[in-house]
């Protein structure tokens, strides 16, 4: 048995899925122009569902319909406390729902099904820790002299645009999603086009829990295409973006010509450092898990290490010696330690700095190799005497 919370769970198994389309106005849609994509199964390799693909036409109503709800539906007139409970109500249901959301978190992005329920009570707590907000942001008066009245009101921003990354995708919506719900937004979403299952599944749920429609909308697709036209649409009063530093300066650019808001999460890998006087279990402890949890997918991973003198030959043997007994395997596997990357491009681009690595004089302590013919699977890798000059 596992365990979620405070909650036992059955034993893994191969998820359903039950939601592939477009979510606008809370209806499950195809897509206007009739597109769809591949989403894959990491740990296979395999096509394991058609996803619709949202073009510009689809953006287009999506922000519409928030536009619309966020105006004059319901969800306009709405009193804060009643936002607190849907959204409460909503992690209720996720809460009910956890295995099954965990086993799709894994079974579409590759992390381990340990891992995937850590996501879980992470997504689960955000939500109440929001709810609880709904109905306590306020705004003040001003002393000022005089026969005026000074206040300041705080309102919602309007119809917000979200772009998540395929790394936390559960974890990503639900730091999205609880501010801008608290402070009565709307919301236009577009998962990675990696993963994007478990936020049509969550979606599902928003509407159980009773959110009006327009409210929550989901746009499947990719930056180029429903990024873009989300990024660019004068109906969106601000977008959210969780991703890589480029993207987001090209975000920044487009977002200026309607003098959208822009909130921006990038990516940034930092090294460790450990010095010769260090707790050397703790800090192999420490680095080993820096860099490999989550198969180093993390915007804070370790990867690379400064080690004193010295330490650097005992440090270094230390981590190989962890690194060859980490159980690479499948993620639905509760005993395995590592699962997949999350996709063939990823791998690809592992591979080739491994490769571009030796041929410029790095030694090669462990690892570097695919593991497996199918999915998307590495081998934990480890090098030594780096250069600040390689790539």
């Amino acid at each position: 048995m596992a365990v979620i919370g405070k909650k036992a769970v059955k034993k893994v198994s191969t998820p359903k899925i039950k939601q592939t389309k477009l979510l606008i106005n809370n209806k499950w849609v195809d897509p206007v122009e009739g597109g769809s994509f591949k989403t894959y199964n990491p740990a296979t390799g395999e096509v394991i569902a058609k996803v619709a693909e949202a073009s510009a036409k689809d953006v287009d109503l999506a922000v519409k319909a928030a536009r619309k709800a966020l105006e004059s539906g319901p969800w306009a007139r709405m009193d804060a406390a009643d936002r607190g409970k849907l959204m409460f109500k909503l992690a209720d249901l996720i809460e009910k729902n956890a295995e099954e959301l965990a086993v799709l978190e894994s079974y579409n992005c590759g992390k381990t099904i340990t891992d995937a329920r850590g996501d879980l009570v992470g997504t689960i707590n955000t939500l109440r820790y929001y709810a609880g907000w709904a109905d306590k942001i306020e705004g003040r008066t001003v002393p000022v002299r005089g026969k005026f009245l000074s206040y300041t009101l705080r309102q919602p921003v309007g119809v917000i645009g979200q772009i998540i990354p395929w790394n936390f995708p559960l974890l990503m919506l639900a730091w999205k999603w609880g501010p801008a719900l608290a402070c009565g937004n709307t919301i236009v979403l577009k998962p990675a086009e990696q993963t994007p299952l478990t936020a049509l599944r969550v979606a599902e749920l928003a509407i159980e829990a009773g959110f009006p429609a327009g409210v929550i909308n989901i746009v499947n697709g990719f930056g180029e295409t429903a990024g873009n036209a989300l990024v660019i649409h004068p109906g969106v009063d601000k977008i959210a973006f969780t991703g890589h530093v480029d993207t987001a300066k090209i975000i920044q650019k487009k977002a200026a010509d309607t003098l959208k808001r822009t909130t921006f999460e990038l990516g940034g890998k930092s090294p460790n450092v450990v010095f010769a006087d260090c707790d050397i279990d703790q800090a192999v402890e420490g680095a080993f898990h820096a860099i490999y949890f989550h198969c180093g997918q993390c915007c804070t991973a370790g990867s690379r290490l400064f080690v004193e003198q010295g330490i650097q030959k005992e440090f270094v043997e230390r981590l190989a010696a962890k690194a060859k007994q980490r159980k690479v395997g499948d993620p639905l596997d509760e005993s395995t330690q590592q699962g997949p990357q999350v996709s063939q491009e990823q791998l690809d681009k592992i591979l080739h700095y491994v490769a571009l690595g030796q041929r410029e004089g790095a030694k090669l302590v462990t690892g570097g190799q695919r593991k497996g013919a199918k999915g998307y699977f590495i081998e934990p890798t480890i090098f030594d005497g780096v250069r600040d000059e390689m790539a």
